[in-house]
């Protein structure tokens, strides 16, 4: 279960409830952003955050999660002909730097 809502992910997207828009696929992107954070913080949220004695979800990291489900929902398809392509929006990797655990 995400720690990020969808409620969440619908407000970030300025969704207002007027778009047809399915909320299977905004659970499903945004279970697949929080998994993604997730591997690259080297942790899992469920085992850091919310838990009893533990802090919530840091928002930094909510901030991170949303903005990439929010990028893979405005960008469903990988391949791109006669535009740029870009990785995941600025600011996502270095949000996730700040939390990261480095170990050697």
């Amino acid at each position: 279960m995400s720690m990020v809502t969808v409620d969440q992910l619908e407000a970030h997207l300025n969704l207002t409830g007027d778009e047809d828009e399915d909320a299977t696929v905004l659970a499903q992107v945004l279970n697949a952003a929080e998994g993604h954070v997730e591997r690259l913080l080297g942790f899992t949220f469920a085992d850091t955050y919310g838990g009893d004695g533990q802090d919530d979800l840091p928002a930094p990291l909510v901030q991170a999660v949303l903005m990439l489900a929010a990028w893979w929902h405005d960008q469903r398809e990988a391949a791109v002909s006669g535009v740029t392509v870009t990785t995941v929006p600025f600011g996502v990797s270095e949000i996730i730097t700040e939390y990261r655990g480095f170990t050697f």
